[in-house]
């Protein structure tokens, strides 16, 4: 992949003044403001480009009603490449896809968009901007030119087309890519990581199945021939109710145009949105690791979650671990392990599988599914879930983590097997990630009917 340092002007418009200054990469400092745009010129070789850039907006949280986000819009060369919503004035990573460059020099404009900003954005800063180009026919450049782009959701009862800049917004997405059906053809699928749902799971359900109150979703999947072109009718998107959908609809170049249309962000090809989302696709993850891994890669996902389930109203106060409604984010404890519960099913359905927690001179113990069959982890393969704690645990208070093999409506008598744990760690008072302190591999433990429940991991060892 080549990168290119920002370079020459930054032309600020702002009325009909105009001032002129020369940037570099690692110091370039832009301001935009409601009557204020900003227009910085890149060079840059010819392929797929990306933007990426630290944001921040100085009196907005997520977590505050009237405050949730002030929303820059990205144009390039006069081009609408999308939108990024900004939630919050801690300085944030963030990027943009630009699509496909020509050689040369490109004016990148960056617009405060106040009919979809929060009524108290006034000021975003923009630092860190950088460019990177992915070469025509490399990899990186055939992940980026098929991914799709996304329009925010519409529907009127939760606030119309610019919905997406104070809810469920789109965060991250990503690829993986597969062998094909064919000798030299290749299968990507691209995913996306949501803010939350506001339809589907509910949120302490999540957190006990999922580990998290995002949402993700794969969103578009294609075939490739080995020059990076898609094979006909091998194209996929994620429809209404998580059907696998043929994709019929338009294409900018390769780009899908897909539209969030659901509450729980499934996808229509018929668009109507008027929020753009070009997010970046590089990040893939090992295939041993839980989808979740994305979002420990980007910490600041964390926030914008526990924000979002405040600002909701979604939080038990006092939070308890003896109810299953959901406590305050900072008191669980986030786990992925991996194994097998047999045949996908439905949730209860069973068997299926829990963490238990026991800690130091704490005659209780807790459980990541509530003791709601349905709440158990029903999947094979790394899974992410979460426990419940009483406030103020620290990993130090941690004795002991078990699994249990939970019985369903209809077990099959199947054994449940657990071999992996990833990671666990709890967050810190800004609801970010601490380090993980606990990892086991190759557990190799078999939970049965008759023995449900062992040790995956204590202090002693």
């Amino acid at each position: 992949m080549r990168r290119y340092q920002l370079a020459v002007v930054v032309l600020v418009s702002l009325v009909s003044v105009f001032s002129t200054v020369t940037p570099s990469v690692a110091n370039t400092r832009v301001v935009v403001t409601r009557d204020r745009a900003v227009t910085v010129t890149v060079t840059a070789g010819g392929g797929e480009g990306l933007l990426t850039l630290t944001t921040a907006a100085p009196g907005i949280s997520w977590a505050v009603p009237g405050r949730e986000s002030a929303v820059v819009s990205v144009d390039v060369d006069g081009r609408y490449a999308g939108d990024l919503v900004v939630m919050s004035g801690r300085p944030t990573p963030r990027g943009v896809a630009l699509g496909r460059l020509g050689h040369g020099r490109h004016q990148v404009r960056f617009r405060l968009a106040a009919d979809r900003s929060s009524p108290h954005a006034r000021v975003v800063v923009l630092t860190d901007l950088g460019m990177s180009v992915a070469a025509p026919r490399t990899m990186e450049a055939i992940i980026r030119q098929h991914a799709p782009v996304l329009f925010g959701r519409s529907l009127p009862a939760f606030g119309g087309p610019t919905q997406n800049a104070r809810t469920d917004t789109p965060l991250l997405a990503w690829h993986e890519v597969w062998d094909g059906p064919l000798p030299g053809r290749r299968r990507i699928t691209y995913s996306v990581v949501w803010s939350n749902e506001d339809g589907g799971t509910t949120g302490p359900a999540l957190m006990a199945r999922w580990g998290r109150t995002t949402d993700i979703e794969w969103t578009y999947s294609v075939v490739v021939d080995a020059a990076g072109h898609r094979v006909p009718g091998q194209a996929f998107y994620q429809g209404p109710d998580h059907q696998t959908v043929p994709f019929t609809g338009r294409y900018e170049r390769d780009h899908p145009v897909l539209q969030t249309c659901t509450t729980n962000n499934n996808l229509c090809q018929t668009v109507d949105g008027t929020m753009r989302f070009a997010l970046p696709v590089d990040d893939s993850r090992p295939g041993n690791r839980a989808r979740e891994y994305l979002m420990d890669q980007n910490p600041w996902t964390y926030r914008v979650m526990a924000d979002e389930m405040v600002r909701e109203g979604g939080v038990e106060k006092p939070s308890d671990p003896a109810t299953p409604a959901m406590g305050d984010q900072r008191d669980y404890l986030y786990l992925e392990i991996a194994g097998s519960t047999g045949p996908a099913r439905q949730p209860g359905s069973g068997p299926g599988l829990a963490v238990v927690v026991k800690l130091h001179g704490d005659p209780a113990t807790y459980r990541s599914d509530h003791g709601i069959a349905s709440w158990s982890i029903s999947r094979d393969g790394p899974a992410a879930t979460t426990v419940e704690l009483p406030q103020g645990v620290g990993s130090g208070d941690i004795e002991r983590i078990s699994v249990t093999r939970v019985p369903g409506d209809t077990d099959s008598g199947a054994t449940v097997t657990v071999t992996d744990l990833s990671r666990a760690f709890l967050l810190d008072r800004t609801w970010l990630p601490r380090p993980s302190f606990a990892a086991v591999r190759s557990a190799d433990l078999h939970l049965t009917a008759d023995s449900p429940t062992a040790t995956l991991w204590s202090r002693a060892t």
